[in-house]
């Protein structure tokens, strides 16, 4: 429902906590994300290094309500940016540990690595749903691989999100910014083969002038 409902990239999803859901004001605060770097997790900025707010629907926020009500956000702790030791004491300040209670963990109460997520967890589903194939044999060596389903990754669910956006006549300038995108630009031309409709809403507003 958070990649669907609001669009934010995996790592801002798994790096998400409870102090930046404003269900009173309609609004989510994007103020970090999970990363993994050299094979260990940080917390970091939002990709592009920029925080932004994004608009709450009631329907998402009921979800996050009963996701919270069932599974209580936990407190995890992690260094900042680079999880590698700092040489200087301007770096250990920079890196030192923050903690953020996630809404989202792992069995152990940590946060959540990507690519085990994907691997055990979201492929699993895919193939539950039948959208991707179960696993099969690879090679014959007895190794059992997915199916390539890049299209069918979490980055599809933030699709999703932008094509609705536009397709119910959302702004282009508003949609970059709560994706996180710099230059609507890049938005449009990224997002505009989703628009079947594009000019039709524009050709009745002309028409109705002059009918």
């Amino acid at each position: 429902m958070i990649g669907t409902g609001l669009g934010l990239h995996q790592g801002e999803t798994l790096g998400l906590s409870a102090d930046d859901i404003d269900f009173e004001k309609e609004v989510v605060h994007v103020r970090r994300q999970v990363k993994m770097v050299r094979a260990k997790l940080c917390f970091a900025l939002p990709k592009g290094r920029k925080v932004r707010d994004v608009p709450l629907p009631p329907s998402v926020a009921r979800a996050i309500r009963q996701h919270m009500e069932q599974f209580a956000p936990v407190p995890v702790t992690l260094p900042w940016d680079d999880p590698t030791p700092a040489e200087t004491p301007v770096e250990a300040k920079h890196r030192r540990p923050r903690t953020y209670s996630l809404l989202t963990t792992g069995r152990e109460r940590k946060a959540i690595n990507r690519n085990y997520f994907n691997s055990y967890v979201l492929k699993s589903a895919l193939a539950a749903a039948g959208v991707i194939a179960p696993l099969e044999d690879g090679n014959g060596d007895g190794a059992r691989v997915w199916e390539p389903s890049r299209e069918h990754g979490f980055h599809a669910l933030r699709h999703f999100y932008a094509s609705e956006e536009l397709e119910a006549g959302e702004s282009v300038v508003s949609l970059a910014r709560w994706l996180g995108h710099s230059d609507p630009g890049f938005t449009l031309r990224k997002y505009s083969h989703f628009l079947p409709r594009a000019g039709a809403r524009g050709s009745a507003a002309i028409d109705a002038i002059f009918a």
